[in-house]
């Protein structure tokens, strides 16, 4: 398991305008030095020191335009590597300091999938799951010609499916403990959906459900 609390915690700090040379040994150095070094660690698998060189290039070249191109691959490598709460990091601050509506574009989808895969029972995320529907729309809603709409849509009823077995479960659960008022808030909701029970199999495990698509 990655340290990703103590990484975050780092990159907070830099990212606030301190800094720290005690990470490495190698310091003032030009930004594409350091760009290189990022992108070398990234092939070879090595996030943990991939961080540790954009917090060098962050706290160094502020004003870098190599750090927008890196904070996207940063956020794509954790992605790929299942670490979500990284991934996100990243986008955010992406978003925060280079968002433009053509760049916030490609950084909104990415978040929403980074939440998307980080889904691993939605019986524990009822918050984010509700959250995840309402990015997804919010999506459609602000780039309605984007090329990334049908990746969206596809993540949407991934969701919509997750939403309704969850519910089900929930009325179920009422049921079983003798509280048919609250089961019936539950059912109408089910009732409303477009989803109909016979369209979905409960899945065995909700990882394999949500990302196999």
């Amino acid at each position: 398991m990655r340290r990703v609390g103590s990484v975050l915690i780092l990159l907070l700090f830099i990212l606030g305008g301190c800094s720290s040379k005690d990470e490495l040994s190698e310091f003032n150095k030009p930004a594409i030095y350091w760009y290189k070094k990022i992108i070398k660690s990234v092939a070879i698998g090595n996030l943990d020191r991939a961080d540790e060189y954009f917090i060098s290039l962050e706290s160094e070249h502020i004003s870098s335009p190599f750090i927008q191109e890196a904070m996207l691959i940063l956020a794509q490598a954790h992605m790929d590597e299942e670490e979500y709460l990284m991934a996100k990091f990243y986008l955010d601050e992406y978003i925060k300091r280079f968002g433009t509506v053509k760049k916030r574009e490609f950084a909104d989808f990415l978040k929403i999938k980074a939440t998307f895969l980080g889904f691993k029972n939605i019986n524990r995320d009822q918050k984010l799951l509700q959250e995840s529907i309402d990015s997804a729309l919010r999506f459609k809603k602000e780039y309605p010609e984007s090329k990334f709409l049908p990746m969206v849509d596809t993540i949407l009823t991934k969701l919509y499916m997750s939403e309704y077995i969850l519910n089900r479960n929930i009325m179920e659960l009422y049921l079983r403990r003798g509280k048919p008022k609250a089961a019936k808030i539950y059912k109408e909701r089910l009732k409303n959906s477009w989803l109909k029970k016979g369209d979905i199999i409960i899945p065995s495990s909700w990882y394999d459900f949500l990302t196999n698509w």
